[in-house]
């Protein structure tokens, strides 16, 4: 699938792995081009930046919220899910057909869909199904498991049927987007644990091993669901919590990712 890759730092931008590059950029080496620096410093984003294919849009290490280079690295493997995401077939249309983007053709209304995260009946209920959830990934007996998971997803159930058609939409969208990218992005770091660097990446000032980056990768995720807030977070809380429904999909359903791609914008098929 296409990877390009735009790394932008505080004078100049570098292009890689991309088959076409735009005009403006210079080949200054094998599959690497460069131009004056037309982005943000701090940006870590996906998206058709030149047109299709999407391409990943991000700052050196210290200026993004990454700020360390083995996060930033294993966030950058985030950023390339998002690339399979979108590089399925059809899948710009398909998205467009959830109807969604109330004729936004530049995608922002991904970002700034109007979403009732201040309602305060969506807000305490989801807090109470974060705890749900929560509890369901910290239970190790089978038994217990069992029950704390029926109990999840009884009240996901409710929590999305309460919500209005085209909001429970964009919701789920968010979830299977952004929450799988998040839940990929810790998958990556724990099948990263026993990767060896080569001499000059462990030679960084701010190096961290992958062996103790994943150690505390997923516990990482777990809790910044734990302090969610819908009022205040907003669309952040997908991150997370989609992240969390992956990892408790892991345990029910071991082979839920096989159809990922075959169930598009939504994971309420499979709860």
């Amino acid at each position: 699938m296409p990877a390009p890759l735009l790394l932008v730092t505080e004078k100049q931008e570098f292009l890689t792995h991309h088959t076409s590059p735009p005009k403006g950029f210079a080949k200054i080496s094998e599959d690497l081009y460069a131009r004056p620096r037309q982005f943000p410093t701090d940006f870590l984003a996906t998206f058709p930046a030149f047109g299709p294919p999407d391409v990943i849009v991000v700052g050196e290490a210290e200026h993004t919220s990454a700020k360390n280079s083995t996060p930033w690295l294993i966030t950058v493997m985030h950023e390339h899910f998002h690339q399979l995401q979108d590089a399925q077939p059809h899948a710009f249309e398909d998205v467009m057909k959830l109807g969604l983007s109330h004729g936004d053709q530049t995608g922002m209304w991904m970002l700034n869909y109007p979403f009732p995260y201040g309602n305060a009946h969506l807000v305490e209920g989801f807090a109470h199904l974060r705890e749900l959830l929560l509890d369901a990934i910290a239970e190790s007996d089978a038994a217990k498991f069992a029950v704390a998971t029926r109990n999840y997803v009884t009240a996901r159930k409710i929590f999305m049927g309460q919500i209005a058609v085209d909001d429970r939409k964009y919701i789920e969208f968010q979830l299977w987007k952004e929450g799988i990218a998040r839940y990929s992005q810790v998958k990556s770091a724990e099948a990263a644990a026993n990767y060896q660097p080569t001499a000059q990446y462990a030679l960084l000032p701010d190096y961290e091993t992958f062996a103790h980056y994943a150690a505390h990768a997923r516990q990482d995720t777990l809790d910044e669901l734990r302090r969610a807030d819908m009022s205040s977070w907003k669309r952040q809380v997908v991150y997370s919590w989609g992240a969390a429904e992956g990892f408790l999909l892991d345990r029910v359903k071991p082979d839920w990712r096989d159809s990922y791609f075959n169930r598009p914008f939504s994971l309420d098929s499979y709860f």
